[in-house]
């Protein structure tokens, strides 16, 4: 049995880079960056106005009020988008819309609001003073071009869409889906939907599976549940081998009778770093790998096999699509938190903050079958071993489940 610090080791050593692919931006959504993202231009491109008004020599505005408008010959409208090759001598002006480019020799607008308005009059009003830049979007006082703009490794949300449009990106490169094979072992499960019989149970492992793989960004392209029968499960792994990235079973890693799964994997060459951490839940791990494919045995109770998932095949899952790891947050404990003499302990919980800082407490049911203690949760907790219960007061570590936000 090795300690977790080792585990996540030698995972890191193990963990293969998918390849890569070009999508049009349109299905770039919810995927991997897979490319650096710079500027293509400065932004804005041009000085522009901020407003609809009067591009003017601030000079020619000095001392304009409404008791003592100042009136300048108007000599070209200027709308976003249009070329303008207007230039502005003393005493002129040009009406300027929104984004409009402002004319050579102009260097502040003037609302609208602060003049006789706009008119197909050969001169405007000005009823106050402006000032050198006033209400002008200067060329690349946002973004200079090459400016870095979106890192490699990132997931694209709205926001990296719209700033790869706003540059010209039509496509972008992006990470491969990681094609997942997952699986559940016991003649035990059956199928939500069916009736149980005794010493029955639903499967639930499976679709947390594979809701967590889906929100993760990966793919599942194989899914069954098998009986206890070596050959049956002889034939899945065989397949999944050839055709995933990753494995994942739940249950039979263990040492019942009939826990199997990691004798059959060693039998199709997997080779085996690991098969059991001081942790709590969920001491059965198995990490294997054979050639690109990395295996994880997950345990069969349901909050190890979720807090498994969590903690050992989501990090993964991110550095194969490109991603660095996530930054675990430290939280102080507002009710006291179970520790282990020789194991991780691991518990759902939840974090909020109070008084600018982040408070937390483990969830109240505690038991690897209790599923309903990730209903209301919002992270994992987890702290190393020790020989006392954490203390209310003391730090400890907070993995906010990636679908959550603190309250």
């Amino acid at each position: 049995m090795i300690t977790v610090k080792e585990a996540k080791s030698i995972i890191q050593k193990h963990i293969p880079l998918l390849e890569t692919e070009t999508v049009s931006l349109n299905k770039a959504g919810s995927r991997v960056l897979a490319q650096e993202i710079t500027a293509t231009f400065p932004s804005p491109r041009f000085d522009n106005s901020a407003m609809d008004g009067f591009a003017v020599r601030a000079v020619d505005t000095k001392g304009a009020s409404q008791s003592n408008p100042i009136t300048l010959k108007m000599v070209s409208v200027i709308s976003a988008g249009s070329p303008s090759d207007v230039a502005i001598s003393p005493g002129e002006s040009a009406q300027c819309m929104t984004g409009g480019k402002i004319p050579d020799g102009a260097d502040a607008i003037v609302m609208v609001e602060d003049t006789t308005g706009f008119s197909d009059a050969n001169s405007v009003q000005i009823f106050a003073e402006t000032q050198p830049g006033k209400h002008i979007r200067k060329q690349g006082e946002e973004i200079q071009e090459g400016d870095v703009l979106i890192l490699k490794g990132t997931s694209i949300t709205p926001s990296e869409i719209g700033t790869l449009a706003n540059f010209g990106y039509a496509e972008v490169a992006i990470a491969k889906k990681p094609r997942i094979a997952i699986f559940g072992t016991g003649d035990e499960l059956v199928e939500p939907g069916n009736e149980l019989k005794p010493g029955q149970i639903y499967n639930s492992n499976l679709y947390v599976f594979a809701e967590l793989a889906k929100r993760a960004g990966a793919r599942v392209v194989m899914r069954n549940v098998i009986k206890d029968d070596r050959e049956s499960l002889r034939a899945f792994l065989s397949e999944a081998l050839i055709t995933c990235d990753m494995i994942i079973s739940s249950g039979g890693v263990s040492m019942g009778r009939f826990d199997y799964v990691r004798d059959v994997f060693m039998e199709l060459g997997v080779q085996e770093h690991f098969w059991r951490v001081a942790q709590k839940p969920g001491k059965p791990l198995f990490f294997g790998t054979a050639k690109s494919t990395i295996i994880f045995g997950l345990p069969g109770n349901p909050v190890s096999a979720y807090i498994g998932f969590i903690e050992w095949v989501w990090p993964v899952l991110n550095r194969m699509m490109g991603k660095k790891d996530p930054n675990f947050l430290t939280g102080i404990l507002k009710e006291p938190f179970p520790r282990e003499k020789v194991k991780y302990r691991f518990l759902f919980g939840n974090a909020w903050m109070e008084d600018g800082k982040l408070v937390c407490k483990p969830a109240t049911k505690v038991g690897s079958h209790m599923l309903s203690s990730s209903l209301e949760a919002n992270c994992i907790l987890g702290v190393e071993n020790g020989e006392r219960p954490l203390r209310p007061g003391e730090e400890i570590r907070v993995n906010i489940l990636p679908w959550k936000t603190i309250g």
